[in-house]
């Protein structure tokens, strides 16, 4: 791979994760359904247990800067097995979270093509069960297979895309702020907790998946100038900036319109709508449409490059995780994650699939914040570019949050969880055991070699003689 990424772009791509679905979907029908005006509180509870654990991957992105994030760092510090469950479970997690987005981004651009006349048939409008005569979110499903094509254009290009569009969203999302303030009514932020508060924990769980965009982030350590540095910093920066306006947006959004009539699909464009303000609302329906496509272009990334990591170990074939021999990034990885978070945003609707996004998720943050803990006192003399603050009492918050959001969730999501983690041990003992021992037999990261590394993670130069 090429190492192209900067600060800037690195944190563009972070707040591209994290800012999306959460802000322009997910809110309103977390709102409606299970918090009320107290979806506020969701976003702050949930925002608290990525802290704690943005902080365990800080730490790890300037120790260990290779491709893989969450897996590469469980493998290196509890072993090669539980790195892979870690990363077979992230594989379907990044690309579940594809198409939660690209569902919620199908919504609002629903939304933009009846406001200029187009109606789409029914059949097209939705996966099954989500209205009369729904068979596919047709939407939704070129979304997928579009951001794999513009992915597939290299890193360079996607990624200066992906900048751009990232911009044009924030300055939405301030619009959307400032404006929507001299909008808000006090009547409708009250009650404020209607479903108590055990709602808006239930809420947190939901809207988590909304919050963590920095683990996919880490993924581009291999593409990265200078990841030992900037890495952590693009973390911090990406995960403040965009915790300050889920805040606010969540107060103008459910002080706008009362939290009952808010519309799940399309949740912000439709509350301007309510208060006689259209013009702005397609503006914002285009914005939401602009600021979905970057959470699937930086969750698609993580995907692919967590298969290209997989694949270059010997835990999956080789075939997974070949790069472009011009365009320089996994390519087949790419076209199938897209190809399969397709089919998923097609035909499951968006609470199945963001549940399963969020156990998975919030399961790798129990391993990483446990995993950070241990090598702090395994092996303290590492060179550690961040170091995760409050030792040992933030890692071992991180892993409570996590556990304590993850028993809000539905005995269905655990199943499935439960039933894809026994078929990853499956290909593990038939083809990765054994592959793996003939690829890397040293392991995939020498932790005692990492001093050696120059701050993007290449082995120091020899001294000259």
């Amino acid at each position: 791979m090429v190492r192209t990424l900067g600060l800037t772009q690195l944190t563009m791509i972070g707040i591209g994760a994290i800012i999306g679905a959460g802000i322009f979907s997910l809110a309103a029908a977390v709102a409606r359904d299970v918090a009320g005006p107290a979806v506020l509180v969701s976003f702050l509870v949930a925002g608290a247990a990525s802290l704690c654990a943005a902080f365990a991957y800080a730490e790890f992105a300037g120790m260990v800067p290779k491709a893989g994030s969450s897996y590469t760092y469980c493998a290196a510090v509890l072993g090669e097995i539980v790195g892979w469950i870690v990363g077979w479970d992230l594989l379907l997690e990044y690309t579940a979270i594809v198409a939660v987005v690209a569902i919620g981004m199908s919504g609002y651009l629903g939304f933009l093509l009846q406001a200029v006349g187009i109606h789409l048939p029914a059949w097209a409008l939705g996966a099954p069960g989500t209205g009369a005569g729904h068979r596919v979110d047709l939407l939704a499903v070129a979304i997928c297979l579009g951001v794999a094509w513009l992915l597939n254009r290299g890193t360079r290009t996607s990624a200066r895309v992906e900048t751009v569009l990232t911009v044009i969203k924030i300055a939405i999302v301030l619009l959307v702020i400032v404006v929507g303030f001299t909008k808000v009514d006090s009547g409708n932020l009250h009650p404020f907790a209607p479903f108590g508060f055990g709602g808006a924990f239930t809420g947190a769980a939901t809207v988590f998946f909304a919050v963590f965009g920095y683990d996919a982030l880490s993924t581009a350590a291999e593409e990265s100038v200078e990841a030992r540095r900037k890495l952590p910093k693009a973390m911090m920066l990406s995960l403040a900036v965009s915790m300050v306006l889920y805040v606010l947006v969540c107060i103008v959004l459910t002080g706008m319109q009362h939290y009952s009539k808010l519309n799940p699909n399309s949740g912000i464009a439709s509350a301007f709508q309510s208060v006689g303000m259209s013009g702005l609302a397609n503006v914002i329906a285009v914005g939401a449409v602009i600021g979905i496509v970057t959470v699937t272009f930086s969750f698609m990334m993580g995907a692919s490059r967590l298969w290209y990591a997989l694949s270059r170990d010997g835990l999956m074939p080789a075939w997974f995780g070949a790069i472009h021999p011009r365009r320089k990034v996994p390519h087949r990885a790419t076209w199938l994650i897209g190809i399969v978070s397709a089919v998923l945003a097609g035909l499951l609707p968006i609470n199945a699939v963001a549940e399963l996004t969020n156990i998975g998720v919030l399961l790798a943050f129990v391993v990483v914040s446990a995993s950070v803990l241990l090598l702090r006192y395994r092996k303290p003399h590492l060179k550690r570019a961040f170091r995760c603050p409050g030792m040992p009492v933030v890692p071992v918050l991180g892993m409570a949050f996590s556990v304590w959001l993850m028993s809000f969730l539905q005995w269905e999501t655990w199943v499935r969880l439960s039933g894809w983690l026994v078929v990853g041990l499956i290909i593990y003992a038939a083809y990765g055991y054994r592959r793996t021992r003939k690829v890397m037999p040293g392991g995939s990261v020498d932790l005692d070699a990492l001093d050696d590394m120059t701050e993007s993670g290449e082995p120091e130069p020899a001294p000259a003689r």
